[in-house]
């Protein structure tokens, strides 16, 4: 099994079209048509179905992708690792981030990183903790900064701790919360409107906790994917939202009002990261950007 086989089968999986993958690889289609043949072939199975406007993964592919993309990435780290050893960092950072993550200023890590790192080209995706912890376990990326629910340490992934902070409501200042200027709990908001994030980011999943643990059910009737839709909502008194606490300093005209009764800490921003054997050299030199006293003072905020 030769490694082009399987770059060229990874990229006709991502872009679901033989003639995308082909101009995204800069490769002729037949040859990368022959390509993903010669591997059909040697596996002995369809790794695709194959229409007249997009191509799907059958199940032997879909397998087959999970560990492509695990062999690819474990070789780009073995090259990276040489060059590392040789004096320079190069070659790419995947990296993969939570909005608004706690503790953490992400464009400033990644400003300091290029300064020292200037040959590492890095990669950047959004989105929540659930597609990231996939993503990193999978090879897809060399590491992400994600929120804290239930990912524990497994075989393909390692949890990093990096800050954490309570849960804060807020709302427009003619809300009756805000008239009461007092701490809430979660049974006292159950009643409440809320704005909050698509399942899968980690400020939905945190606040989905608290009011799990308090055995209070909500109904989320605002259904936002980012930060500012977010608080515009809020701010236009449409309703409330529990958030980590410093969504407060994003919007200082709304009210914030702390949640009791939720236990010491309700948020957590951790670093995703593969086992140790297989995190990448780029991966190693951000994490150490994140050490203190002096990696902390630049990147964080």
């Amino acid at each position: 099994m030769e490694l082009r086989h399987l770059q060229h089968f990874v990229a006709v999986a991502e872009e679901e079209h033989f003639t995308r993958a082909a101009e995204r690889l800069l490769v002729s289609q037949s040859g990368l048509s022959a390509s993903v043949r010669a591997l059909e072939r040697e596996l002995q199975t369809p790794l695709f179905v194959r229409t007249t406007r997009r191509v799907m993964l059958t199940p032997a592919g879909r397998a087959l992708l999970t560990e492509a993309e695990r062999i690819l990435a474990q070789v780009r780290s073995a090259r990276e690792a040489v060059a590392a050893v040789q004096g320079v960092l190069r070659g790419m950072l995947a990296l993969g981030s939570e909005q608004c993550v706690a503790g953490l200023h992400v464009a400033g890590l990644l400003a300091a990183f290029r300064r020292r790192h200037p040959d590492v080209e890095i990669c950047l995706r959004q989105a929540g903790s659930g597609a990231l912890a996939e993503e990193v376990a999978s090879g897809r990326l060399d590491l992400a900064f994600a929120v804290r629910t239930a990912q524990e340490d497994t075989d393909q992934l390692r949890v990093v701790p990096l800050s954490s902070e309570p849960m804060t409501v807020l709302c427009h200042p003619s809300h009756r919360l805000a008239a009461a200027g007092a701490a809430v709990t979660p049974e006292e908001l159950g009643g409440e409107v809320f704005v909050d994030f698509h399942p899968d980011w980690g400020p939905r999943r945190a606040t989905d906790a608290v009011f799990a643990a308090a055995g209070v059910r909500r109904a989320v009737a605002l259904e936002v994917n980012d930060v500012h839709s977010l608080l515009e909502l809020v701010d236009e008194n449409l309703g409330v939202a529990v958030v980590p606490r410093h969504f407060r300093h994003k919007r200082e005209s709304l009210t914030s009002l702390a949640v009791k009764g939720t236990g010491e800490t309700m948020y957590e921003t951790v670093a995703l990261l593969p086992p140790p054997q297989a995190t990448s050299p780029a991966a190693r030199a951000l994490m150490g950007l994140l050490d203190p006293p002096a990696g902390c003072s630049e990147v964080s905020r």
